[in-house]
């Protein structure tokens, strides 16, 4: 299944090389959703509160509602929540699901304690944790810090905390390289639990392989430059 993307920065909707440099922005975002309102599901990710640079909370909540309710597709929702609170609140939204990531870990460990307070609040069938990987270790606050943590020895702890793992490459992110299928079946073999896969998926021949694999496909830069072949 391929899941188009709405990556907010700055009020716009955009695509990041690597996670650092700014590809493309779109400043219709709602013409953006409007684009991709055939689909089942949608990533809506904040990524200047990821960073702790800003926020697109209203943006955000707004894509959500008219995702959900005009369009009735299933919303992913995550960028910077690092507290239970937080969580609580942007679930009110009412998505299908929130995506935390930084959060669930601390000190360079699974952080248990957020984790079972997250999951005191809400269910984790309703939660995503995402698991970002630089040259194999997991990389948190919007890409900015590394872990000596690789994401198919953390995600057995993980499960259960979660409903399912969001797994982007950040090395093959935003270039339309091709999806590291190889990686992915290592994840594959590390977990149960569903994955949504991420990073540099230029074909619907790789959307077809990873959904071998059991996997779904979060596309972005593909979809934006009209390149998915």
């Amino acid at each position: 299944m391929l899941i188009p993307c709405i990556d907010l920065q700055g009020g716009q909707a955009v695509q990041l090389v690597h996670g650092k440099k700014r590809e493309l922005a779109v400043a219709d975002v709602f013409g953006q959703l409007a684009a991709f309102k055939e689909y089942e599901w949608l990533h809506i990710i904040d990524l200047d509160a990821a960073t702790g640079r800003g926020s697109n909370a209203a943006l955000a909540r707004e894509l959500c509602r008219t995702a959900r309710d005009e369009y009735n597709m299933r919303v992913r929702i995550g960028g910077g929540i690092r507290s239970v609170a937080r969580a609580v609140s942007i679930a009110a939204w009412k998505p299908e699901q929130i995506i935390v990531g930084s959060a669930a870990f601390k000190d360079g460990k699974i952080a248990t304690t957020f984790l079972r307070a997250l999951t005191a609040k809400i269910a984790p069938t309703k939660i995503v944790i995402a698991l970002d990987t630089a040259r194999g270790q997991i990389t948190i606050h919007g890409w900015q810090k590394v872990l000596k943590l690789a994401a198919e020895e953390v995600m057995p702890q993980l499960e259960p905390y979660c409903g399912a793992f969001l797994c982007t490459d950040v090395d093959r992110e935003g270039t339309m390289t091709g999806a590291n299928l190889a990686w992915f079946r290592k994840l594959r073999h590390a977990t149960k639990h569903p994955i949504i896969a991420a990073g540099g998926i230029k074909s619907r021949r790789e959307i077809a392989a990873l959904q071998r694999l059991g996997m779904e496909a979060a596309v972005g830069m593909a979809m934006y430059k009209h390149r998915l072949r």
